[in-house]
């Protein structure tokens, strides 16, 4: 099997949607740099396993329009796309998985509707309970000392163009930087001023051990054709993702199944001194934690065999498939 590949005029754009198998949907989420195609060893191994598997173009990427402006790029407004998504499929309800921006994606879609979620599975990026400031006040104090991705990608126009110049060699960079294979962390040995490229670490040749040149072709050429403002909008929606979620629950009610790379950086130097805690004290539907031996942060990637068992395994002990049927 092959995805079929279609498009879903949702909440005022139109989404790309690849899908393979028939039954209950799981959706994918991914996250920055990525696109659809980060996901298509998880479709086809759940897709076999009896699940309709789906995998969006978020807002922004690859095939789905790019509206402008950050309020565009909130999670609110993509939640919307995804819900739209389940009534154009006529599901009541999906188990969700995510990463990186798709991560957060799906926990602040638990919040805001979990009647419409089945599960969450998401890999690498825990959940943590609203901070009592803004991002940007954590970012722009680290960013006084050192090199930071989260405070170059604010200003419009800098990084688009710098990116989008290089697109193969950025991609090759920032996916092996963010690898179990390197330590991303030791980009924050750089001083604040330079760009990302100048920081990143030089990529060996491809193909890699986890990633074909087929593959990196595919996930290359999308942004070739589009850029990558689109994605870099979502890092300067974040301030305004955290006003939008003021009166939302402190906790995530849905069954959850968390899994991680071991040397995963956002674990290591984004997520709070003890994640697993904090995750643990949040979510008391917390099903399953399992750390990969060895893994980065593009897990389904490095160690797919991995994440599909994690996935098909914990699908199957939710029970959805035989609900659906």
């Amino acid at each position: 099997m092959e995805p079929t590949h279609r498009f879903v005029e949702t909440n005022g754009v139109r989404l790309h949607v690849a899908e393979q198998g028939e039954g209950y949907p799981v959706v994918f989420c991914h996250g920055f740099p990525h696109g659809w195609f980060v996901w298509h060893r998880q479709l086809a191994a759940v897709a076999a396993a009896g699940y309709r598997a789906i995998a969006p173009d978020l807002r922004g990427y690859g095939r789905t329009e790019s509206p402008e402006g950050v309020e565009a790029h909130t999670n609110r407004a993509v939640i919307g796309d995804l819900l739209g998504l389940l009534d154009d499929i006529g599901a009541e309800r999906a188990v969700f998985v995510g990463l990186d921006f798709g991560a957060q994606l799906v926990w602040e879609l638990a919040l805001r509707a979990p009647e419409r979620v089945g599960a969450v599975f998401v890999l690498n990026n825990p959940f943590a309970p609203r901070p009592p400031k803004p991002p940007s006040a954590f970012w722009t104090k680290a960013a006084e000392r050192h090199f930071l991705h989260l405070s170059y990608f604010q200003t419009p126009g800098v990084a688009d163009a710098e990116l989008a110049a290089r697109p193969r060699e950025f991609l090759a960079r920032v996916f092996y930087a963010l690898s179990g294979d390197y330590h991303y962390l030791d980009t924050w040995k750089n001083p604040p001023g330079l760009g990302y490229l100048d920081v990143l670490p030089e990529a060996p040749a491809l193909p890699w051990s986890w990633l074909t040149e087929g593959e990196f072709g595919v996930l290359a050429e999308e942004f070739e054709q589009t850029g990558f403002t689109g994605g870099l909008t979502w890092y300067r929606a974040l301030d305004r993702n955290w006003e939008l979620t003021a009166d939302l629950p402190t906790t995530v009610s849905v069954p959850t199944y968390f899994l991680y790379g071991e040397n995963d950086p956002d674990m290591e130097g984004f997520s709070g001194r003890d994640p697993l805690a904090t995750l643990r004290a949040h979510v008391p539907d917390l099903r399953a934690v399992e750390k990969v031996a060895g893994a980065g942060h593009l897990v389904q990637l490095e160690r797919t065999g991995a994440v599909n068992d994690f996935l098909t395994t914990h699908l199957d002990r939710l029970g959805v498939r035989a609900a659906a049927s």
